[in-house]
């Protein structure tokens, strides 16, 4: 009788957990969080293709998104500085969701072909204020949230971050395919959906955290990396961080100039990615939390890597048989939904990594290491599809994302310590 008894008492707790207001904070500062990345990404790539760029000039674009990468130097200053207004995390939060908002909807001012170097000083601005949402928002999520807590609302987080990426993607597609809506109009509406984020932040509470913030600004800036690189095996937590989704990474940064190439409408794929994206997000989120939570985050990663890898060879099939519906609805769906599990494992694997009184630096460095295939690593895809071809091209991709995986059997036994007692126990599952 016991075991019936303990099953529906952790039922209980997680449903409560579900649906308490933090994490309802949580999905919401998630989406604001994933709408700008694909506004500088594969939504903006589209349209320069469709405008006649080159795959080349369109795969060195990729270039604008560096700042994801560098966000860790600033970040000491986001740890330090304190707002005027709304506290140590909210006022940061406000402030770069103000500037996101006007930066996206400048982008209506703007052609591919006849304004490309303001559009790629525009798109700078746009991903250095999305990095630096980024830093505070994760940073956030780490000081609101307990230990326990860090799957499922890894995952909620996420859940939003695909809802954001998904109106960024599937709606954005879908008004720039009607005959009254230009690309430059898109961009306005989607800079009103930042409204979303400065609402929440609004009504958020401000997190409290146990211990005090760098009492300096050298504290600030030296303080974070000397309490992670004196951890065991500090070089090896970043040399998986670098590989896990690398080739998950490469991969998705073709996915819109491929389906230009096969000949698939904008409202075509803005169908399918929408609808089987909203079946992903519902069920895909949680069950990325309920893996974490249940099998911890070594065996989870383990898992959803292995069906990243699946889905990223899927494009090869994809772009053999061409744009045949069914083949094009299952590789879609089967992206989105292992994509979104493997980001749920990672993100939760970065944020229990992180020592709460570096906060926003700690973060900054992993994520910003998470950045580097989707930046450098993808500023070469356009040279690599061309080289190739597409079935080769997501063939190459797939088997690069096999030195990751075979990181994380000596990541789940590392005996790391990430500032508290008894961090590694999170790794090895239950």
């Amino acid at each position: 009788m016991t075991a019936p008894n303990h099953s529906r008492h952790w039922a209980l707790d997680f449903t409560k957990l579900l649906f308490s207001p933090k994490m309802l904070v949580m999905v919401l500062t998630g989406f604001s969080s994933g709408l700008p990345l694909l506004l500088t990404g594969s939504t903006l790539k589209f349209w320069m293709r469709e405008e006649g760029l080159d795959l080349s000039t369109i795969g060195v674009f990729g270039l604008v998104g560096l700042p994801y990468t560098l966000k860790f130097v600033w970040a000491p200053l986001m740890d330090h500085l304190i707002p005027p207004f709304l506290g140590r995390r909210r006022g940061w939060m406000m402030m770069t969701q103000i500037t996101l908002m006007v930066a996206i909807a400048s982008v209506a001012f703007t052609n591919p072909v006849t304004d490309l170097s303001v559009l790629v000083i525009l798109c700078l601005l746009i991903t250095f204020f999305s990095a630096s949402q980024d830093i505070v928002l994760d940073a956030y999520r780490r000081e609101s949230l307990q230990d326990e807590e860090l799957g499922i609302g890894s995952s909620l987080f996420i859940y939003g971050y695909r809802m954001g990426m998904l109106v960024a993607g599937a709606l954005a597609f879908f008004l720039a395919d009607q005959d009254s809506i230009s690309w430059q109009m898109v961009y306005v509406i989607m800079g009103s959906f930042m409204l979303i984020g400065i609402f929440t932040t609004w009504f958020a509470p401000e997190p409290s955290i146990e211990t005090p913030p760098p009492s300096s600004f050298q504290e600030a800036v030296v303080g974070p990396f000397v309490e992670f690189f004196s951890r065991p095996q500090a070089l090896l937590v970043l040399v998986f961080i670098l590989l896990y989704k690398i080739g998950d990474s490469m991969g998705s940064e073709m996915i819109s100039p491929l389906m230009v190439d096969l000949g698939v409408s904008k409202t075509e794929y803005a169908t399918i990615v929408k609808l089987f994206g909203m079946v992903a997000l519902i069920g895909g989120g949680l069950i990325g939390g309920l893996f974490v939570y249940r099998l911890g985050i070594s065996r989870s990663l383990w898992i959803f890597g292995i069906l990243q890898m699946i889905s990223t060879a899927g494009f090869s099939v994809l772009a053999l048989v061409g744009a045949n519906t069914v083949v094009l609805t299952a590789v879609i769906a089967f992206e989105t939904i292992s994509s979104g599990l493997g980001q749920t494992a990672y993100v939760a694997f970065m944020a229990s990594m992180t020592n709460k009184r570096f906060t926003a630096t700690q973060y900054a460095l992993l994520t910003s290491l998470m950045g580097v295939p989707r930046v450098i690593a993808g500023s070469t895809t356009g040279f690599l599809a061309e080289w190739f071809g597409w079935e080769v091209f997501y063939l190459l991709c797939t088997a690069i994302a096999i030195p990751g995986l075979l990181l994380i059997s000596r990541i789940g036994k590392m005996e790391a310590n990430a500032g508290k007692e008894g961090q590694s126990e999170k790794f090895k599952g239950e």
